[in-house]
């Protein structure tokens, strides 16, 4: 099972305010747990939304929209992947996840389970992500 950690972002990290170090050093810490409980997939902050766009489908239409976007709390500063056995075991591992934007800020994490490929029933285009993955690998 996958599961994604997802940092949600504050004023201050879309002003593009670094963590501190001490902030670096926890998270470092708790990655590499992860890493040697053979859990984590990937782990990475995210740039400003002003340094990015969206892309908005609306009848057979697109059009892009460049950042920065207004409702902070929809966005996201960070994710942590990980690939546990049970969702209790994700439990775990976010409860223990550093305080985003350090023990003195409010920050707040969500966590995700993502779909898998067995979760949808057999069809060609199941079979064309499976040979995909397999290509990567």
């Amino acid at each position: 099972m996958r599961f994604m950690i997802l940092v949600k972002a504050t004023a201050k990290s879309e002003a593009g305010a670094l963590p501190e170090d001490a902030l670096i050093a926890m998270m470092a810490s708790f990655h590499e747990e992860l890493a040697k409980a053979g859990v984590l997939l990937d782990a990475a902050g995210l740039q400003p939304s002003a340094k990015g766009w969206r892309v908005a489908y609306e009848g057979g239409r697109r059009a892009v929209i460049e950042g920065p976007f207004a409702e902070t709390k929809e966005l996201i500063a960070g994710y942590t992947l990980i690939q546990v056995r049970s969702r209790d075991e994700a439990m775990e591992y976010a409860r223990r996840f550093p305080a985003p934007m350090g023990d003195q800020e409010s920050g707040l994490i969500e966590v995700r389970q993502l779909y898998e490929l067995d979760d949808f029933g057999p069809s060609d285009s199941v079979e064309r992500f499976r040979q995909l993955e397999a290509s990567r690998r």
